[in-house]
């Protein structure tokens, strides 16, 4: 039997770890009855005039979750916002400058509330609807992202922070037929969400708005917590 002599395992541990990771984030937005997502230029030769999503290497000292959050904290200002891990990319050629594995994220931000870090390149908000080419495999890796949002609307109620804390009911079905590209039903949506109870009335309406006045409400996060943690035995 032969057995490797530890020259040659160091050579083979040096090869494994001439590898980076990274994180990309796909971060949400909703403006304009619109599902948008946060993308940046791309500065390198291969992808001039392309975007992609806001990502980094991830740095020696910091684990995958916090290297996300760096991202986003350093682009758009935000701490504390939603943000859910997806799925690795490694395909072998999916960068030029080597073999980086990333790993993905999603985040739900109001864009009211985001203010944009530029540094050198040029950042924006794209309606997810109308991209059809970006950078690297980002295109996958968006595409990837938003069937994850789309399921987990259905399962929970994490669309609200991408709206702000009062909103109407119109404004909340506009959400839901963004995220899930979908026409829905005026009147079984409200019904359903009434029959959730994680709406709270206001008793305020809409100013300064050209159609007819709607009622306002906020998400009951308390009421969600406790039923969410109930459900799993807590």
């Amino acid at each position: 039997m032969y057995t490797k002599n530890i020259n040659t395992h160091l050579i083979e541990i040096q090869d494994y770890f001439k590898a980076a990771i990274s994180v990309d984030c796909v971060i949400f937005g909703f403006d304009e009855n619109e599902l948008k997502v946060l993308l940046i230029e791309s500065d390198l030769k291969e992808f001039k005039g392309k975007w992609s999503l806001l990502g980094d290497i991830m740095h020696p000292d910091e684990d995958i979750e916090t290297a996300a959050y760096r991202v986003l904290r350093e682009r758009t200002g935000l701490d504390g916002v939603y943000m859910e891990q997806v799925q690795a990319f490694g395909g072998i050629n999916r960068h030029p400058a080597g073999r980086v594995i990333t790993i993905a994220y999603y985040s739900l931000v109001n864009i009211q509330h985001v203010e944009l870090k530029t540094h050198s390149n040029e950042l924006h908000w794209h309606a997810v609807k109308d991209i059809r080419q970006m950078a690297f495999d980002h295109k996958e890796i968006l595409g990837t992202c938003l069937e994850r949002l789309q399921h987990k609307v259905i399962e929970q109620p994490v669309g609200f922070n991408l709206l702000p804390k009062k909103f109407s009911l119109r404004e909340l079905q506009n959400l839901y037929e963004a995220i899930l590209d979908v026409k829905l039903d005026r009147r079984n949506f409200r019904k359903k969400f009434f029959a959730m109870d994680y709406l709270i009335d206001l008793n305020e309406e809409e100013q300064e708005v050209r159609h007819r006045p709607a009622k306002l409400y906020k998400f009951n996060q308390e009421k969600f917590d406790k039923q969410h943690k109930k459900s799993l035995g807590f």
